[in-house]
């Protein structure tokens, strides 16, 4: 993962010190921002204006019962000006087409993208900007709040990647990242890669949002609700090529501290628009091209979408 690398489609060089662009400093992108500053990278995070001031002046502030309290120096700037090894992708994906403007594709003509979104239909729009082979779908596992510009809590014990794609080819990224502190593997199956993230986020977004609670309370008081969920979703997911054990994702919720909670239901608590077209709709999605009936999940999605909508007025 240096700038001497060949093409993505053949073997990469062991990581050294690389230049790395963070499009969307937030709870994710934030994190691994400091991360990779800390671990001796150069990190360009690329945010509106105030949060560019913001990271200048302070860098960026972590609290992390993992990682530590620390602060880590990060370049800022409002649009990328140079190439780069690495662009992160982590901007929430109701501002994704906006935030894309901040990166001219020529500046990533001999780098990775790699997009730490929530759902799996960015993957497509990503590669007809950037170009099939310098984009690497991923998926992320950590829960990460900006509580300000500049400033990351790190929540969860954990905090892990899988990237899809071809091991020779990614073993430097993933070093680089697990050497950074985030477990890093790599799978060849882009499809269990993303359907694992969703089948696992899905139950997990629309409930905490749809009733308001943390996961504690959604897998003791509507046990029988995340079940049925996580059923429909994991169905979804063995007809998409990805992983179905319904037992295994129950098992990762009541592994959560009590507290948890998704990043749509913290959205919906700041009024910030939330991704449920990203989560919710692309589910959807796919169980209608599969012919697979999801009710619940349709009507968890058709309420959230009424809650969200302005009534009349008048």
């Amino acid at each position: 993962m240096s700038r001497t690398r060949p093409p993505a489609g053949d073997s990469a060089p062991s990581p050294s010190r690389s230049t790395v662009a963070v499009l969307g400093p937030g709870g994710v992108g934030g994190l691994l921002a400091a991360l990779l500053s800390r671990a001796g990278h150069r990190v360009i995070c690329l945010a509106g204006d105030e949060t560019v001031r913001t990271l200048r002046h302070d860098g960026i502030r972590v609290h992390s019962g993992q990682f530590g309290d620390f602060t880590a120096r990060v370049e800022a700037d409002t649009v990328l000006r140079e190439p780069v090894d690495l662009c992160l992708v982590t901007v929430k994906h109701t501002a994704l087409g906006a935030a894309l403007d901040r990166i001219p594709p020529g500046l990533l003509a001999e780098g990775l993208v790699l997009p730490l979104l929530n759902g799996i239909e960015h993957t497509d729009a990503l590669r007809a900007r950037f170009g099939v082979r310098r984009v690497v779908p991923a998926a992320i596992r950590v829960e990460s709040t900006r509580t300000a510009p500049g400033v990351v809590a790190h929540g969860s014990p954990f905090a892990e990647i899988d990237l899809a794609g071809r091991p020779e080819q990614l073993a430097p990224l993933a070093a680089c990242l697990t050497a950074a502190g985030v477990n890093t593997r790599v799978t060849p199956d882009e499809n269990a890669v993303l359907w694992a993230k969703l089948a696992f986020l899905a139950p997990f977004a629309l409930l905490t949002t749809r009733y308001r609670l943390p996961i504690g309370d959604i897998r003791s008081a509507r046990r029988e609700e995340l079940t049925a969920v996580v059923r429909e979703t994991t169905a979804v997911s063995r007809a998409c090529g990805g992983p179905a054990d319904a037992a295994q994702v129950l098992a990762r919720y009541d592994a959560f501290p009590p507290g948890s909670k998704s990043s749509m239901q913290r959205d919906a608590e700041a009024g910030r628009p939330l991704e449920l077209d990203a989560i919710g709709g692309a589910l959807l999605r796919a169980a209608a091209r599969h012919g697979l009936p999801v009710p619940l999940t349709q009507r968890l999605v058709a309420e959230l979408e009424a809650d969200r909508t302005p009534g009349p007025t008048g």
